[in-house]
């Protein structure tokens, strides 16, 4: 009889648990190309990933740097191409400075981990001395829909967290007044990953500047989507030039290949070549990612309107499926939930678009909360007539099975 403390008999009954409910995840490798497939799971919102100026850019930048950035940034993973993506970000979102990461998610660990941990041990921190546990001296206020790499940093940042219902600015104020902490960050996405809701940036940043704390703001499904030339949302809502204002960024969306940044300012910027570790102890971006950014940078400032296009896609898609009477969130930039309810449910409604010649994504616990499961649907700037025609029939497909279910 096996020994019930065997670790891998432990790890089978975990995963026997996770598929009796449905969570069970399996890697689905794709070929190259679409294969005839409408794709509405990636986030290449722009179509860029297979624009050929991008892709010969990341090319180019192989040939010259290498295959990988060799180190850390601060060793030998900083190149003359990573310095000029950097001014390229922080030009376009007309912020002072910029800083490259390997992805959005180490991005969003350093900025909060490190800016809590340095406005803790600031001036106004408790006494104490170096040698003093200043880890509590911070507040984040953290919305409840917020991304897990937002809910990772809050955990790893060891500053109070308080979770504040989704989208609610009054509960957001009500923590900040409410604190006993000299330091506050306030964390949100501006376009939420799942839903694709818009949240309250004017509101939330009037909250942050009367009390004092720092608003950042993930701007992954925004950018290249949202305000001006795709400048984002925290550049519509007035937002960009704001000095309590930190913006994170991811470049595998709408820029179409990998990494992640920060914009905002000099302050902000050095406070994490200092001290964020996940900037600190890993590995720089590769060059032809860099290199692809930049590219994508230069084809979006070409073609102001390609978030126009996204954002017009998202919707016919929403209403599509609204029309059909399945359970559909209006889009505030390229992302459309369609609500199964059941893990089982979204899960079978997947395969009923796989089926019909259609890619999506499908987002059970712990991605969404109970109850919540559901399809997401990523708009792209360049479907055509002929994909919505897929899309359409998919979608009738996944409404009729969900009535055969019910």
């Amino acid at each position: 009889m096996p020994d019930a403390r065997d670790p891998l008999l432990l790890l089978r009954a975990a995963g026997a648990a996770r598929e009796a409910a449905g969570l069970r995840r399996v890697l689905r490798p794709r070929a190259a190309g679409q294969d005839g497939e409408v794709d509405l799971a990636s986030n290449d919102y722009l179509g860029l990933a297979a624009n050929p100026v991008v892709a010969q850019a990341a090319a180019a930048a192989a040939i010259t740097w290498g295959a990988g950035a060799t180190g850390s940034r601060l060793v030998t993973g900083s190149t003359e191409l990573h310095a000029r993506l950097e001014r390229a970000l922080a030009d376009f979102c007309d912020a002072p400075a910029a800083l490259v990461f390997s992805s959005g998610y180490l991005a969003n660990l350093a900025t909060v981990t490190a800016l809590t941990s340095a406005l803790s041990a600031g001036p106004a921190a408790p006494p104490g001395g170096p040698g003093a546990d200043h880890r509590r001296a911070a507040l984040v206020v953290s919305d409840a829909a917020n991304h897990a790499s937002l809910i990772d940093a809050c955990r790893l940042s060891h500053a109070r967290i308080e979770i504040t219902p989704h989208l609610d600015v009054a509960a957001v104020a009500a923590a900040l007044a409410g604190r006993t902490e000299p330091a506050a960050l306030v964390i949100t996405e501006s376009v939420f990953s799942v839903d694709g809701d818009l949240a309250p940036l004017a509101d939330l940043h009037r909250a942050v500047r009367a009390h004092g704390a720092l608003l950042v703001i993930d701007e992954a499904h925004a950018l290249g989507v949202l305000g001006p030339a795709g400048r984002g949302a925290a550049h519509a809502a007035g937002l960009a030039g704001e000095p309590d204002v930190v913006r994170t960024l991811t470049l595998s969306k709408s820029l179409a290949t990998q990494g992640g940044a920060v914009v905002g300012r000099d302050e902000v910027i050095q406070t994490l070549i200092d001290t964020g570790r996940s900037f600190i102890f890993d590995t720089g971006l590769a060059p032809p990612c860099a290199g692809a950014a930049l590219a994508a940078l230069e084809v979006i400032a070409a073609d102001g309107n390609l978030g126009h296009r996204t954002r017009a896609n998202a919707l016919r898609i929403a209403e599509m499926a609204t029309d059909l009477g399945l359970r559909a969130s209006r889009p505030a930039a390229g992302v459309v939930s369609v609500i199964l309810g059941s893990p089982e449910a979204a899960a079978s409604a997947q395969q009923t678009c796989a089926r019909h010649g259609v890619r999506t994504g499908c987002f059970r616990p712990p991605s969404v909360p109970a109850g919540r499961s559901c399809l997401r649907l990523a708009a792209r700037a360049t479907l055509t007539e002929r994909d919505f025609a897929a899309v359409s029939r998919a979608l009738a497909a996944v409404r009729q099975h969900v009535r055969m279910r019910a």
